[in-house]
């Protein structure tokens, strides 16, 4: 390996706590984080993509509608909407010096293997769980919105690819051999060698970046904690640089800040539609409220304009809409801009809470979507360096931080960790994570709640999920991971828990917090809360069986039963 990837690799792996993997395994991880993120916006995990290379594929992401499906679980809650966009993704990490056409033709071999349905090679639990998602996938296929699945292919080395013509041939014929399956849509293979990997990994350090011409514009006037505004319009063509990726999907990133996520065609969007179908589309200018773009760097040089780490704060319906119904080179269609530049926080919240009036947002839910997680993130930062997390409120905002991947919390996996920890419904964080959103505003993210308990259902999270990473608890366990979280804070704490808005409540969770940060005290307690839920469980762990509200029940029934938990050091 070149001295350059060895150090992005070195880097990487320091990141996210795989320094104590082999560098082969190592080099599965890098390269899957690199393919996948080229599709998908939002942090993850590659521990829950690899498969163990059972059948010459190392790794499998399955993207739903913006949703890294790792479970069928999961899959439920990313087709809530009715309909379905679907990519694949299988990765192939070789760390030898160049292509070998042989490994080509047995990766590409085993892709098109995994989609039939009687498979000729043997599949290990990870395969035989990917093949699940898919299989599922493929019976919603009347959903598949704008048209089959995609498949992107990466085998990645080390070496160089140079269009050998042996190697292209084979790489063609993968590509034909999964496009006469009559599955997908587009179909892509990517050899990528060691500049390529170099490069995609710089990218996933970089804040989003685009360029793009806007030349009907007009300068807003200058306004305080604004560094520059204008309104204009821009044609499909130029709007459709601003919201694509590299590989031409609509990046879903981009419209966190909305209080409402892309709504499906609804009445509203199906009006969009229409005019767009219609000889009154270039009328739509007229129509629509349009986009705002806010963005932390407005570079304008003419009619030339680069904006980086922006998103839509407003415009999600219309943008998607647009995206996915007009002509990609209709010029005629003109959609309105607000484009402002700006790094003032106060300012991107007032704007966000403004332009959004028109939807039915409560006051409740802006809060909890903008203001609640700011001081989340503020709070997670107060604690010294081995204490600290890092709570993620916009997208992968760390990326170009000196930050240990490992304790970077998103927004779902709070969601989850809390719901589970301390509103009991630990079997609702996968099966109908769905139905937790809806709490969000409430009994989640609540305008009085304190701080603490986000803390330490996320430490605790963190804890548990280092045991999985350092192979200290066995995979079996996952599907019982938020079951875990909730017998620790039951064996850990006092059986009276008080609201969330009490000063009592910070009372409640520092014992569990003083646990939790010595490392030894926080593995005995997971490891007591581990056979609390494999006694329950009586070490089945069968996903259907796990999820459930009975289950849930019986595991907070047997933590009742069982003495408080005192750290060894204490009861000595």
């Amino acid at each position: 390996m070149d001295r350059v990837s060895e150090n992005l690799l070195s880097e990487f792996s320091s990141e996210r706590g795989l320094s104590h993997l082999t560098e082969d395994k190592r080099f599965e991880h890098f390269t899957s984080f690199i393919a996948v993120s080229r599709h998908y916006s939002d942090t993850f995990d590659t521990e829950d993509i690899l498969v163990g290379s059972a059948t010459g594929i190392d790794s499998i992401a399955i993207i739903v509608n913006t949703n890294l499906v790792t479970d069928v679980a999961n899959l439920e809650d990313a087709d809530i909407l009715g309909e379905l966009d679907v990519t694949f993704v299988f990765i192939q990490a070789d760390r030898g010096p160049g292509f070998d056409a042989a490994k080509m033709g047995a990766f590409g071999f085993a892709v098109v293997d995994f989609f039939k349905d009687n498979p000729t090679l043997p599949r290990n639990k990870e395969v035989t769980d990917a093949a699940e998602i898919m299989s599922e996938v493929f019976k919603r296929s009347s959903k598949f919105k704008r048209g089959n699945p995609v498949c992107r292919l990466y085998y990645a080395t080390t070496g160089t690819w140079t269009d050998d013509k042996i190697l292209e041939a084979r790489r063609q014929s993968i590509i034909s051999d999964l496009k006469a399956t009559n599955q997908f849509r587009e179909v892509t293979f990517v050899p990528l060698g060691a500049e390529g990997i170099q490069r995609l990994y710089r990218q996933t350090k970089n804040a989003i970046e685009r360029e793009f011409l806007f030349q009907s514009r007009v300068v807003v006037p200058e306004v305080p904690g604004v560094t520059q505004a204008y309104l204009g319009f821009l044609p499909v063509p130029e709007f459709r640089k601003i919201v694509s990726d590299d590989s031409g999907e609509i990046l879903g990133s981009l419209f966190h800040s909305n209080p409402r996520d892309w709504q499906d065609y609804n009445d509203v969007n199906n009006e969009i539609k229409a005019t767009l179908e219609s000889e009154a589309k270039s009328r739509f200018v007229l129509m629509n409220n349009g986009i705002t773009i806010i963005a932390r760097n407005v570079r304008p040089t003419g009619n030339k304009f680069i904006i980086e780490d922006f998103q839509i704060v407003n415009g999600c319906q219309t943008s998607h809409v647009l995206f996915q119904e007009a002509d990609r080179d209709d010029e005629s269609v003109m959609v309105p801009v607000r484009l402002i530049g700006t790094q003032d926080e106060a300012v991107i919240n007032a704007i966000i809470r403004a332009t959004n009036r028109q939807t039915p947002v409560t006051e409740d839910q802006f809060y909890a979507l903008q203001e609640f997680p700011k001081q989340l993130e503020a709070f997670f930062q107060t604690f010294p360096n081995q204490q600290k997390l890092y709570y993620e409120r916009r997208s992968r905002q760390y990326d170009r931080q000196s930050v240990e991947r490992t304790r970077i919390i998103t927004q779902p996996n709070v969601i989850k960790a809390f719901a589970a920890m301390f509103l009991d419904e630990a079997h609702r964080t996968t099966k109908n994570y769905a139905g937790l959103k809806t709490k969000v505003g409430k009994d989640i993210f609540g305008k009085s709640h304190k701080m603490e308990p986000y803390y330490t259902a996320a430490f605790t999270l963190y804890r548990l999920e280092y045991l999985f990473r350092n192979a200290k608890l066995e995979a079996k366990y996952k599907p019982a991971r938020f079951h875990i979280l909730l017998a620790a804070r039951m064996l850990a704490a006092a059986s009276n828990m008080p609201q969330m808005n009490s000063h009592e409540m910070e009372k409640y969770c520092q014992p569990i917090m003083d646990i939790l940060w010595d490392q030894s005290s926080a593995e005995e307690l997971l490891y007591t809360a581990v056979k609390v839920v494999d006694d329950v469980a009586a070490g089945e762990f069968d996903r259907d069986k796990i999820r459930t509200e009975s289950f849930t029940t019986n595991v907070i029934v047997r933590c009742k039963e069982l003495p408080k938990y005192e750290p060894a050091q204490a009861a000595e």
